[in-house]
């Protein structure tokens, strides 16, 4: 039996969300503002991009794993279904997304691949379907996910319920306009 790199985007963005973590630690917490989306300003072009890179950071290891767990695996999932170059698409536009509309909407920072874990959660409903069709699961994995991600808005805590909610429908758009089978 020999290893397998089976799944090149999920595995890469993994180790690069590890490796920024444990790096920061070593580095004394000055390498995670270059992935926490706060203020974005066109005169500091190390600014726009962490509208991307933000989904690569993580405030701690409890955060890292959680994130990480449901990332290895779904992720494996979508990007067979749907080829690496896709699944790559996919998750730079939920980060971008997630990460203009937190700007659009609040005051707040944005770290964590949250956002990319609800895409691929409600995505991942739609690798088994035909053309026409809406997946019965797809609406309960919905109403679960994004509904506990309503309520729970509710509350004064360090999460950003938004991204998880976009995430979500990002993958639900995804879902639709976007037919397993590799690119």
């Amino acid at each position: 039996m020999k290893l397998k790199f089976n799944s090149p985007v999920i595995l890469t963005f993994s180790l690069i969300c590890v490796a920024v973590f444990f790096l920061d630690k070593v580095m004394v917490g000055t390498l995670m503002p270059y992935f926490t989306l706060g203020h974005v300003s066109t005169s500091n072009p190390i600014s726009l991009l962490t509208l991307f890179t933000h989904v690569l950071g993580h405030g701690s290891i409890e955060h890292l794993i959680g994130n990480l767990t449901f990332i290895l695996l779904l992720g494996p999932i979508v990007e067979e279904k749907y080829g690496d170059r896709r699944t790559l698409l996919m998750m730079i536009i939920t980060a971008f997304v997630t990460g203009i509309l937190n700007l659009l909407f609040f005051h707040t920072g944005l770290m964590g691949a949250s956002g990319i874990v609800f895409m691929l959660i409600l995505l991942v409903s739609f690798t088994n379907t035909k053309s026409g069709e809406i997946p019965v699961t797809f609406i309960l994995v919905a109403l679960l996910f994004i509904g506990k991600e309503v309520i729970q808005s509710l509350a004064t805590d360090q999460i950003s319920q938004f991204a998880h909610i976009m995430g979500g429908v990002c993958g639900s758009i995804f879902g639709f306009i976007s037919r397993p089978g590799k690119s």
